[in-house]
């Protein structure tokens, strides 16, 4: 299988490529990565003269270069979005532009160039396009037939997204999945993420932000975990469905902190209690049991503490990498490789 991987080279979408050449050693990538600025080329530098894979510098919103692509592909996973919720919160408008019109021209783009609609398309979303949860009620939580209510900037962008989706397979019987993960930890994260910002300001000596009285809960989800669900939902998923993808690993943002700090050998005092984020969502948790029982997918890399502290670890041992993506550095290693379009 050849697949069209779009936003290959951010935090989810590397460790995509790096799990499907390793996996799956009969196939080949093509990463479509317009390199804003948490797209990272350096973060497969290591893996570029891999024959089975190939980085092409565009937008996902360039209908002809999109459906040139696809014409080269069996699948294509849909990765790239912006993420952030707070830079959404301050501009919501770079949200709409990539994350709801950038759907909507690869599913324009799909049509173009697979007329017959065989090729699949594997949608990568957020639990966050289904709101939030109560605090008091843990055993209620997020399946593929929660109502959608949006609460951020962000989450509305995906949700139209989705929405997207769903109606190309509605209207026209593509050959899509929508898959919905909770919150994502590992290698390779952008350090505006909780969990390497906070790891890396312990580094630096600095102190950790937590938002309001951090009570706020949310399922975490080791990448590498979530490539091996995208991975089953695109070779074995089922046209039209949506696949919640979770950790089963439910922590408060209290409780996240402490597991840092304690791994970090650092105490309280390293915590700055912070005004809380506009609309900030109280709970997600995921029940991901429609994929455990239909593709036979369950999270092995996301139990912690080990999964936790081989992340901080990874953080730990490599300063050049979270360095670099701090000051910008590595727009030098784009621009050389790529030019500055």
């Amino acid at each position: 299988m050849k697949i069209l991987l779009t936003g290959g080279s951010g935090f989810i979408g590397s460790n995509f490529v790096r799990f499907v050449l390793r996996e799956r050693p009969g196939y080949q990538v093509i990463n479509l990565d317009a390199l804003t600025y948490s797209g990272n080329p350096e973060n497969l530098a290591d893996i570029e003269s891999d024959e089975r894979y190939r980085f092409v510098h565009g937008d996902i919103r360039d209908i002809d270069r999109v459906a040139e692509l696809i014409e080269e592909a069996d699948a294509v996973v849909h990765m790239a979005a912006e993420s952030h919720v707070d830079r959404s919160i301050m501009d919501a408008r770079p949200f709409v532009e990539s994350n709801a019109l950038g759907t909507q021209t690869v599913i324009d783009a799909l049509r173009r160039a697979n007329p017959k609609l065989t090729k699949r398309l594997v949608h990568v979303s957020t639990d966050e396009v289904y709101g939030t949860l109560p605090l008091d009620k843990p055993e209620v939580k997020f399946t593929e037939d929660t109502p959608l209510q949006p609460n951020s900037p962000y989450a509305a962008s995906k949700t139209a997204s989705d929405l997207f989706v769903r109606a190309a397979f509605h209207t026209f019987g593509m050959d899509v999945c929508i898959t919905r993960c909770s919150n994502n930890f590992g290698p390779y994260q952008f350090p505006e993420k909780v969990i390497p910002l906070f790891v890396t300001n312990l580094i630096e000596g600095k102190k950790v932000p937590l938002y309001g009285d951090g009570r706020n809960v949310r399922d975490w989800l080791h990448v590498e975990d979530h490539c091996e669900a995208v991975l089953a939902v695109l070779e074995k998923g089922s046209a039209g469905e949506v696949y919640n993808i979770g950790g089963n690993n439910e922590r408060s943002n209290l409780e996240l902190t402490h597991s840092i700090l304690q791994a970090m050998n650092c105490g309280e005092e390293k915590i700055e209690y912070v005004k809380d984020r506009l609309g900030h969502d109280l709970r997600y948790a995921i029940d991901a049991s429609k994929i455990e029982r239909e593709l036979g997918w369950r999270p092995t890399r996301s139990a912690w503490p080990g999964a936790l502290e081989a992340t901080v670890k990874w953080y730990v041992d490599n300063p050049q990498w979270w360095q670099r993506v701090r000051s910008g550095a590595y727009r030098t290693y784009y621009e050389k490789q790529y030019g500055n379009a």
